[in-house]
Protein backbone atom coordinates (compact mmCIF):
# COMPACT_ATOMS: atom_id res chain seq x y z
CA UNK A 1 0.00 0.00 0.00
CA UNK A 2 1.23 3.43 -1.20
CA UNK A 3 0.90 6.88 0.76
CA UNK A 4 1.45 10.53 -1.20
CA UNK A 5 3.56 12.16 1.93
CA UNK A 6 2.72 15.93 2.04
CA UNK A 7 6.08 15.92 3.60
CA UNK A 8 8.14 14.20 1.00
CA UNK A 9 5.74 14.89 -1.82
CA UNK A 10 5.74 11.88 -3.10
CA UNK A 11 4.25 8.33 -2.81
CA UNK A 12 5.80 5.95 0.14
CA UNK A 13 5.04 2.20 1.27
CA UNK A 14 2.88 2.56 4.29
CA UNK A 15 4.93 0.96 6.82
CA UNK A 16 3.07 1.29 9.89
CA UNK A 17 4.95 2.24 13.35
CA UNK A 18 4.23 -0.58 15.38
CA UNK A 19 3.15 -3.65 13.29
CA UNK A 20 -0.48 -3.99 12.40
CA UNK A 21 -1.63 -0.60 14.80
CA UNK A 22 -2.08 2.52 13.02
CA UNK A 23 -2.46 6.23 15.21
CA UNK A 24 -4.23 8.67 12.81
CA UNK A 25 -4.92 12.26 13.89
CA UNK A 26 -7.71 13.78 12.19
CA UNK A 27 -8.15 17.33 12.58
CA UNK A 28 -11.64 18.28 13.39
CA UNK A 29 -13.90 21.39 13.61
CA UNK A 30 -13.94 24.42 15.25
CA UNK A 31 -17.31 24.64 16.53
CA UNK A 32 -19.28 27.90 16.07
CA UNK A 33 -21.27 26.90 13.35
CA UNK A 34 -22.62 23.39 11.14
CA UNK A 35 -20.08 22.07 8.94
CA UNK A 36 -19.92 22.99 5.55
CA UNK A 37 -19.53 20.54 2.55
CA UNK A 38 -15.57 21.71 2.43
CA UNK A 39 -15.33 20.12 6.07
CA UNK A 40 -16.94 17.38 4.85
CA UNK A 41 -14.91 16.49 2.13
CA UNK A 42 -11.82 15.92 4.71
CA UNK A 43 -14.26 13.83 7.71
CA UNK A 44 -15.77 11.56 5.02
CA UNK A 45 -12.01 11.16 2.71
CA UNK A 46 -10.12 10.03 6.16
CA UNK A 47 -12.79 8.24 7.21
CA UNK A 48 -12.76 5.99 3.95
CA UNK A 49 -9.11 6.03 4.78
CA UNK A 50 -10.02 4.46 8.41
CA UNK A 51 -12.26 2.21 6.82
CA UNK A 52 -9.76 0.63 4.61
CA UNK A 53 -6.97 0.34 6.96
CA UNK A 54 -9.42 -1.62 9.11
CA UNK A 55 -10.44 -3.82 6.19
CA UNK A 56 -6.91 -4.50 5.47
CA UNK A 57 -6.78 -5.53 9.04
CA UNK A 58 -5.23 -2.98 11.14
CA UNK A 59 -6.25 -1.53 14.75
CA UNK A 60 -6.72 1.85 13.71
CA UNK A 61 -6.58 3.86 17.12
CA UNK A 62 -8.33 7.13 15.60
CA UNK A 63 -8.42 10.81 16.83
CA UNK A 64 -10.63 13.60 15.66
CA UNK A 65 -10.57 16.81 17.94
CA UNK A 66 -12.76 19.67 18.51
CA UNK A 67 -11.66 23.02 19.09
CA UNK A 68 -13.88 24.69 21.72
CA UNK A 69 -12.11 27.73 22.25
CA UNK A 70 -11.23 29.97 19.76
CA UNK A 71 -11.61 33.91 18.37
CA UNK A 72 -14.81 32.98 16.02
CA UNK A 73 -16.81 30.84 19.12
CA UNK A 74 -15.65 33.53 21.53
CA UNK A 75 -17.31 35.97 18.49
CA UNK A 76 -20.33 34.04 17.87
CA UNK A 77 -21.37 33.44 21.25
CA UNK A 78 -21.37 37.53 22.59
CA UNK A 79 -24.19 37.62 18.88
CA UNK A 80 -25.87 35.22 20.31
CA UNK A 81 -25.80 36.19 24.01
CA UNK A 82 -24.86 32.62 24.97
CA UNK A 83 -21.84 31.23 26.51
CA UNK A 84 -18.65 29.78 24.43
CA UNK A 85 -19.65 26.26 26.10
CA UNK A 86 -23.06 25.97 25.49
CA UNK A 87 -22.82 27.36 21.89
CA UNK A 88 -19.90 24.71 21.46
CA UNK A 89 -22.21 22.02 22.67
CA UNK A 90 -24.93 22.81 20.71
CA UNK A 91 -22.77 22.75 17.04
CA UNK A 92 -20.98 19.36 18.81
CA UNK A 93 -24.43 17.87 18.86
CA UNK A 94 -24.85 19.24 15.39
CA UNK A 95 -21.63 17.70 13.97
CA UNK A 96 -22.53 14.56 14.89
CA UNK A 97 -25.68 14.39 13.64
CA UNK A 98 -24.32 15.33 10.21
CA UNK A 99 -21.78 12.91 10.51
CA UNK A 100 -24.01 9.92 10.95
CA UNK A 101 -25.91 10.98 8.05
CA UNK A 102 -22.78 10.85 6.33
CA UNK A 103 -21.57 7.28 7.68
CA UNK A 104 -18.97 9.16 9.71
CA UNK A 105 -17.67 6.65 12.17
CA UNK A 106 -17.35 7.59 15.60
CA UNK A 107 -13.15 8.54 16.15
CA UNK A 108 -11.87 6.50 19.41
CA UNK A 109 -11.84 9.47 21.06
CA UNK A 110 -12.73 12.68 20.41
CA UNK A 111 -10.93 15.32 22.79
CA UNK A 112 -12.25 18.75 23.00
CA UNK A 113 -9.83 21.51 23.10
CA UNK A 114 -11.37 22.46 26.99
CA UNK A 115 -10.46 19.53 28.50
CA UNK A 116 -7.36 19.08 28.14
CA UNK A 117 -6.24 22.32 29.31
CA UNK A 118 -3.66 20.93 31.94
CA UNK A 119 -1.75 19.06 29.50
CA UNK A 120 -1.51 22.45 27.18
CA UNK A 121 -0.28 24.43 30.02
CA UNK A 122 2.61 21.61 30.93
CA UNK A 123 3.02 21.25 26.70
CA UNK A 124 4.00 24.96 26.79
CA UNK A 125 6.02 24.79 30.13
CA UNK A 126 8.10 22.59 28.27
CA UNK A 127 8.73 24.42 25.54
CA UNK A 128 9.46 27.05 27.49
CA UNK A 129 11.73 25.31 29.39
CA UNK A 130 13.35 24.03 26.69
CA UNK A 131 14.08 27.35 25.40
CA UNK A 132 11.83 27.06 22.23
CA UNK A 133 9.36 29.15 23.83
CA UNK A 134 8.90 33.01 25.76
CA UNK A 135 6.54 35.14 27.96
CA UNK A 136 5.53 38.59 26.87
CA UNK A 137 2.74 40.43 29.04
CA UNK A 138 1.30 36.75 29.84
CA UNK A 139 1.41 35.81 25.93
CA UNK A 140 3.34 32.85 25.29
CA UNK A 141 4.78 32.72 21.94
CA UNK A 142 6.90 30.26 20.27
CA UNK A 143 10.36 31.02 18.65
CA UNK A 144 10.73 29.44 15.26
CA UNK A 145 13.97 30.58 14.72
CA UNK A 146 14.80 27.51 17.41
CA UNK A 147 13.51 25.10 15.37
CA UNK A 148 15.83 24.16 12.47
CA UNK A 149 13.07 22.53 10.47
CA UNK A 150 10.61 24.87 10.30
CA UNK A 151 8.98 24.70 6.85
CA UNK A 152 9.89 21.64 6.00
CA UNK A 153 5.57 20.56 5.27
CA UNK A 154 4.91 23.34 3.55
CA UNK A 155 8.39 23.44 1.85
CA UNK A 156 8.93 27.20 2.12
CA UNK A 157 11.79 28.31 3.85
CA UNK A 158 11.97 31.06 7.14
CA UNK A 159 13.43 33.89 5.30
CA UNK A 160 10.28 33.83 2.50
CA UNK A 161 7.67 33.15 5.65
CA UNK A 162 9.41 36.56 7.29
CA UNK A 163 9.04 38.66 4.05
CA UNK A 164 5.37 37.12 3.59
CA UNK A 165 2.26 39.61 3.44
CA UNK A 166 0.51 37.21 5.66
CA UNK A 167 2.32 37.66 8.78
CA UNK A 168 1.06 39.91 11.32
CA UNK A 169 3.11 43.08 12.31
CA UNK A 170 3.46 42.32 16.47
CA UNK A 171 5.91 44.28 18.50
CA UNK A 172 5.92 41.50 21.04
CA UNK A 173 7.22 38.92 18.89
CA UNK A 174 11.10 38.52 18.80
CA UNK A 175 10.63 37.53 15.37
CA UNK A 176 7.64 38.24 12.56
CA UNK A 177 6.96 34.12 12.46
CA UNK A 178 6.46 33.51 15.67
CA UNK A 179 3.34 32.45 16.85
CA UNK A 180 1.18 32.25 20.23
CA UNK A 181 0.98 29.25 22.08
CA UNK A 182 -0.68 31.22 25.31
CA UNK A 183 -2.99 34.05 24.71
CA UNK A 184 -3.35 36.46 27.58
CA UNK A 185 -7.13 37.13 28.70
CA UNK A 186 -9.29 39.69 27.06
CA UNK A 187 -12.09 41.72 29.08
CA UNK A 188 -15.38 39.26 28.62
CA UNK A 189 -13.45 36.16 27.07
CA UNK A 190 -13.26 32.50 28.98
CA UNK A 191 -9.70 32.24 30.68
CA UNK A 192 -7.92 29.65 32.91
CA UNK A 193 -5.72 30.44 35.36
CA UNK A 194 -1.70 29.44 34.24
CA UNK A 195 1.83 30.15 35.12
CA UNK A 196 1.64 33.56 32.87
CA UNK A 197 -1.97 34.59 34.34
CA UNK A 198 -5.45 34.08 32.93
CA UNK A 199 -5.51 32.97 29.66
CA UNK A 200 -6.35 30.62 26.57
CA UNK A 201 -4.76 28.33 24.38
CA UNK A 202 -3.55 29.27 21.44
CA UNK A 203 -5.12 27.25 18.34
CA UNK A 204 -2.06 25.48 17.31
CA UNK A 205 -0.74 23.95 20.34
CA UNK A 206 -4.49 22.25 21.24
CA UNK A 207 -3.67 19.60 18.78
CA UNK A 208 0.13 19.05 19.72
CA UNK A 209 -0.94 18.15 23.29
CA UNK A 210 -4.05 16.24 22.63
CA UNK A 211 -2.25 13.99 19.99
CA UNK A 212 0.36 13.62 21.99
CA UNK A 213 -2.11 12.70 24.89
CA UNK A 214 -4.35 10.35 23.18
CA UNK A 215 -1.79 8.46 20.65
CA UNK A 216 1.75 9.33 22.21
CA UNK A 217 4.70 11.13 20.77
CA UNK A 218 5.06 9.08 17.15
CA UNK A 219 1.71 9.30 14.93
CA UNK A 220 1.48 6.78 11.86
CA UNK A 221 -0.90 9.46 9.88
CA UNK A 222 -1.77 13.33 10.40
CA UNK A 223 -4.24 14.34 8.44
CA UNK A 224 -6.41 17.42 7.36
CA UNK A 225 -7.96 20.05 4.66
CA UNK A 226 -5.16 21.60 2.39
CA UNK A 227 -5.72 25.17 3.97
CA UNK A 228 -4.37 23.19 7.32
CA UNK A 229 -0.65 22.59 5.81
CA UNK A 230 0.37 26.08 6.79
CA UNK A 231 0.34 27.60 9.63
CA UNK A 232 -1.29 24.87 11.30
CA UNK A 233 0.26 21.61 10.64
CA UNK A 234 3.78 23.37 10.39
CA UNK A 235 3.23 24.94 13.79
CA UNK A 236 1.92 21.57 15.42
CA UNK A 237 5.66 19.80 13.91
CA UNK A 238 7.36 22.40 14.94
CA UNK A 239 6.11 22.34 18.81
CA UNK A 240 5.33 18.27 18.90
CA UNK A 241 9.14 17.59 17.63
CA UNK A 242 10.57 20.29 19.60
CA UNK A 243 9.02 18.95 23.27
CA UNK A 244 9.01 15.80 22.81
CA UNK A 245 12.29 15.36 20.85
CA UNK A 246 10.63 12.89 17.59
CA UNK A 247 9.55 12.96 14.71
CA UNK A 248 5.90 14.13 14.74
CA UNK A 249 3.88 12.11 12.51
CA UNK A 250 5.55 9.59 9.56
CA UNK A 251 2.80 10.39 6.89
CA UNK A 252 0.88 13.99 6.44
CA UNK A 253 -2.66 13.57 3.89
CA UNK A 254 -3.99 16.51 2.89
CA UNK A 255 -7.50 16.36 0.39
CA UNK A 256 -7.16 18.59 -2.52
CA UNK A 257 -9.69 22.14 -2.40
CA UNK A 258 -13.42 22.37 -2.97
CA UNK A 259 -14.87 24.91 -5.37
CA UNK A 260 -18.67 25.57 -5.81
CA UNK A 261 -19.41 26.38 -9.70
CA UNK A 262 -15.94 26.60 -10.28
CA UNK A 263 -15.14 29.67 -7.73
CA UNK A 264 -13.97 29.40 -4.09
CA UNK A 265 -16.67 28.67 -1.43
CA UNK A 266 -17.66 31.85 0.48
CA UNK A 267 -20.47 33.42 2.17
CA UNK A 268 -20.12 36.91 0.17
CA UNK A 269 -20.68 35.05 -2.71
CA UNK A 270 -23.43 33.30 -2.05
CA UNK A 271 -22.21 29.99 -2.86
CA UNK A 272 -21.71 28.79 0.91
CA UNK A 273 -23.39 25.40 1.51
CA UNK A 274 -23.54 23.04 4.65
CA UNK A 275 -24.23 19.95 4.64
CA UNK A 276 -27.34 20.62 6.34
CA UNK A 277 -27.91 22.02 3.17
CA UNK A 278 -27.29 19.63 0.47
CA UNK A 279 -28.50 16.45 2.64
CA UNK A 280 -32.35 19.05 3.16
CA UNK A 281 -32.16 18.18 -0.69
CA UNK A 282 -30.40 14.48 -1.41
CA UNK A 283 -29.93 11.66 0.30
CA UNK A 284 -26.76 12.15 2.62
CA UNK A 285 -24.87 8.81 0.66
CA UNK A 286 -25.66 10.03 -2.35
CA UNK A 287 -23.25 13.48 -1.07
CA UNK A 288 -20.59 11.00 0.14
CA UNK A 289 -20.79 9.08 -2.60
CA UNK A 290 -19.81 12.33 -4.97
CA UNK A 291 -17.04 13.20 -2.59
CA UNK A 292 -15.55 9.64 -3.28
CA UNK A 293 -16.04 9.95 -6.89
CA UNK A 294 -12.62 12.31 -7.40
CA UNK A 295 -9.23 11.15 -5.97
CA UNK A 296 -8.92 12.75 -2.39
CA UNK A 297 -5.59 14.88 -3.70
CA UNK A 298 -7.68 16.44 -6.53
CA UNK A 299 -9.45 19.30 -6.47
CA UNK A 300 -13.42 19.09 -6.87
CA UNK A 301 -15.86 20.85 -7.90
CA UNK A 302 -19.36 21.02 -6.23
CA UNK A 303 -22.75 22.14 -9.13
CA UNK A 304 -25.75 21.15 -9.01
CA UNK A 305 -25.21 19.09 -12.27
CA UNK A 306 -22.17 17.00 -10.93
CA UNK A 307 -24.24 16.12 -7.72
CA UNK A 308 -27.31 15.61 -9.76
CA UNK A 309 -24.87 12.94 -12.17
CA UNK A 310 -23.56 11.39 -8.27
CA UNK A 311 -27.28 10.98 -7.54
CA UNK A 312 -27.86 8.96 -10.96
CA UNK A 313 -24.77 6.87 -10.55
CA UNK A 314 -25.41 6.47 -6.81
CA UNK A 315 -29.09 5.12 -7.72
CA UNK A 316 -27.85 2.75 -10.21
CA UNK A 317 -25.79 0.76 -7.42
CA UNK A 318 -28.83 1.23 -4.99
CA UNK A 319 -30.71 -0.41 -7.53
CA UNK A 320 -28.56 -3.37 -8.29
CA UNK A 321 -28.37 -4.28 -4.85
CA UNK A 322 -31.84 -4.27 -4.45
CA UNK A 323 -32.32 -6.45 -7.25
CA UNK A 324 -30.16 -8.93 -6.07
CA UNK A 325 -31.95 -8.42 -2.70
CA UNK A 326 -35.31 -9.62 -4.39
CA UNK A 327 -33.52 -12.14 -6.55
CA UNK A 328 -32.15 -13.83 -3.67
CA UNK A 329 -34.97 -14.22 -2.38
CA UNK A 330 -36.79 -16.01 -5.07
CA UNK A 331 -33.95 -18.15 -6.43
CA UNK A 332 -33.38 -21.63 -6.19
CA UNK A 333 -31.48 -23.02 -3.77
CA UNK A 334 -29.51 -25.60 -5.89
CA UNK A 335 -25.67 -26.46 -6.69
CA UNK A 336 -23.46 -24.36 -8.38
CA UNK A 337 -22.67 -25.76 -12.37
CA UNK A 338 -19.21 -26.22 -13.09
CA UNK A 339 -19.64 -22.47 -15.12
CA UNK A 340 -21.49 -20.96 -12.14
CA UNK A 341 -18.28 -22.20 -10.34
CA UNK A 342 -16.00 -20.48 -12.90
CA UNK A 343 -18.20 -17.06 -12.94
CA UNK A 344 -17.99 -16.91 -9.38
CA UNK A 345 -14.23 -16.54 -9.51
CA UNK A 346 -14.42 -13.55 -11.33
CA UNK A 347 -15.36 -11.50 -8.43
CA UNK A 348 -12.21 -12.74 -6.86
CA UNK A 349 -10.66 -10.79 -9.11
CA UNK A 350 -13.11 -7.64 -8.68
CA UNK A 351 -11.70 -7.84 -5.36
CA UNK A 352 -8.29 -7.41 -6.20
CA UNK A 353 -8.92 -4.62 -8.57
CA UNK A 354 -10.72 -2.98 -6.51
CA UNK A 355 -7.72 -3.23 -3.58
CA UNK A 356 -5.26 -2.75 -5.93
CA UNK A 357 -7.10 0.97 -6.46
CA UNK A 358 -7.67 1.62 -2.67
CA UNK A 359 -3.79 0.08 -2.27
CA UNK A 360 -2.06 3.30 -4.67
CA UNK A 361 -3.14 5.95 -2.10
CA UNK A 362 -6.53 5.48 -1.44
CA UNK A 363 -8.03 6.13 -5.27
CA UNK A 364 -11.55 5.99 -4.54
CA UNK A 365 -12.17 7.13 -7.92
CA UNK A 366 -10.48 3.96 -9.27
CA UNK A 367 -12.42 1.88 -7.20
CA UNK A 368 -15.59 2.95 -7.75
CA UNK A 369 -15.08 1.92 -11.54
CA UNK A 370 -14.71 -1.75 -10.06
CA UNK A 371 -17.98 -1.58 -9.01
CA UNK A 372 -19.55 -0.34 -11.64
CA UNK A 373 -17.63 -2.68 -13.81
CA UNK A 374 -19.60 -5.51 -11.54
CA UNK A 375 -22.57 -3.57 -12.36
CA UNK A 376 -22.53 -4.02 -15.94
CA UNK A 377 -21.55 -8.12 -15.23
CA UNK A 378 -24.00 -8.47 -12.71
CA UNK A 379 -26.92 -6.67 -15.09
CA UNK A 380 -25.62 -9.01 -17.88
CA UNK A 381 -25.75 -12.53 -16.16
CA UNK A 382 -27.22 -12.89 -12.46
CA UNK A 383 -30.90 -13.24 -13.53
CA UNK A 384 -33.69 -15.50 -12.03
CA UNK A 385 -32.64 -18.33 -13.19
CA UNK A 386 -29.35 -18.04 -10.98
CA UNK A 387 -28.79 -20.30 -7.99
CA UNK A 388 -29.30 -18.79 -4.65
CA UNK A 389 -25.27 -20.05 -3.35
CA UNK A 390 -24.04 -17.57 -6.32
CA UNK A 391 -26.48 -14.64 -5.82
CA UNK A 392 -25.88 -14.53 -1.79
CA UNK A 393 -22.05 -14.27 -3.33
CA UNK A 394 -21.91 -11.59 -5.45
CA UNK A 395 -24.17 -9.63 -2.98
CA UNK A 396 -21.66 -9.88 -0.24
CA UNK A 397 -19.05 -9.33 -2.39
CA UNK A 398 -20.54 -5.99 -3.43
CA UNK A 399 -22.06 -4.98 -0.31
CA UNK A 400 -18.51 -5.57 1.57
CA UNK A 401 -15.92 -3.44 -0.78
CA UNK A 402 -18.89 -0.60 -0.74
CA UNK A 403 -18.86 -0.79 3.33
CA UNK A 404 -15.39 0.57 2.70
CA UNK A 405 -16.37 3.30 1.34
CA UNK A 406 -19.04 3.92 3.76
CA UNK A 407 -22.06 3.10 1.32
CA UNK A 408 -24.34 1.11 2.82
CA UNK A 409 -27.23 1.52 0.78
CA UNK A 410 -29.60 2.39 3.50
CA UNK A 411 -32.67 1.65 2.32
CA UNK A 412 -35.49 4.76 2.91
CA UNK A 413 -38.82 4.67 2.99
CA UNK A 414 -40.62 7.10 1.12
CA UNK A 415 -42.96 9.34 2.57
CA UNK A 416 -46.92 10.03 1.28
CA UNK A 417 -46.22 13.14 0.12
CA UNK A 418 -43.33 12.04 -1.58
CA UNK A 419 -45.01 9.36 -3.52
CA UNK A 420 -48.11 11.45 -4.50
CA UNK A 421 -45.59 13.86 -6.02
CA UNK A 422 -43.71 11.29 -7.84
CA UNK A 423 -47.30 9.78 -9.24
CA UNK A 424 -48.28 13.36 -10.22
CA UNK A 425 -44.89 13.49 -12.44
CA UNK A 426 -45.95 10.42 -13.55
CA UNK A 427 -49.11 11.37 -14.71
CA UNK A 428 -47.49 14.33 -16.11
CA UNK A 429 -45.53 12.22 -18.35
CA UNK A 430 -48.04 10.27 -19.68
CA UNK A 431 -49.78 13.36 -21.02
CA UNK A 432 -46.84 13.71 -22.80
CA UNK A 433 -46.59 10.63 -23.97
CA UNK A 434 -43.05 10.15 -22.60
CA UNK A 435 -43.85 6.38 -21.88
CA UNK A 436 -40.47 5.32 -20.78
CA UNK A 437 -40.07 8.41 -17.88
CA UNK A 438 -43.93 7.05 -16.54
CA UNK A 439 -42.41 3.54 -16.45
CA UNK A 440 -39.17 4.61 -15.26
CA UNK A 441 -41.30 6.31 -12.13
CA UNK A 442 -43.70 3.42 -11.82
CA UNK A 443 -40.48 0.98 -11.39
CA UNK A 444 -38.53 2.78 -9.47
CA UNK A 445 -41.75 3.14 -7.10
CA UNK A 446 -42.51 -0.70 -7.44
CA UNK A 447 -38.72 -1.03 -6.08
CA UNK A 448 -39.70 1.10 -2.94
CA UNK A 449 -42.38 -1.32 -2.10
CA UNK A 450 -45.07 0.75 -3.84
CA UNK A 451 -47.50 -0.73 -6.00
CA UNK A 452 -49.74 1.75 -8.98
CA UNK A 453 -53.06 0.48 -10.04
CA UNK A 454 -54.27 2.84 -12.75
CA UNK A 455 -58.36 3.46 -12.51
CA UNK A 456 -61.37 4.98 -14.18
CA UNK A 457 -61.06 7.17 -11.13
CA UNK A 458 -57.30 8.00 -10.72
CA UNK A 459 -54.52 6.56 -9.52
CA UNK A 460 -54.36 4.19 -6.81
CA UNK A 461 -51.30 3.02 -4.80
CA UNK A 462 -50.34 0.70 -1.82
CA UNK A 463 -47.65 -0.46 0.01
CA UNK A 464 -46.49 -4.04 -0.16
Amino acid sequence: MKIYNTLTRRKEEFEPLNDNVVNMYVCGPTVYNFIHIGNARAFIVFDTVRRYLEYKGYKVNYVQNFTDIDDKLIKRSHEENTTVKELADRYIEEYFKDADSLGIKRATFHPRATENIEEIIEFVKKLIDKGFAYEKDGNVYYDTTKFKDYGKLSHKNIDELKAGARIEVNEDKKNPTDFVLWKAAKEGEPYWDSPWGKGRPGWHIECSTMSTKYLGKNLDIHAGGPDLIFPHHENEIAQSEAANDAEFAKYWMHIGYLNINNEKMSKSKNNFFTVRDVISQYDPEVLRFFMLMSHYRNPINYSQDLIEQAKGGFLRLSNTVYNLQHLLDVAKDRQLRDEEKAYKEKYEEYKRKFEEAMDDDFNTADAISVIFEMVRDINSNIDGNSPKELIKYILDVFLNLSSVLGITYKKKDLLDDEIKELIEKRQEARKAKNWAEADRIRDELKKQGIVLEDTPNGVRWKRV
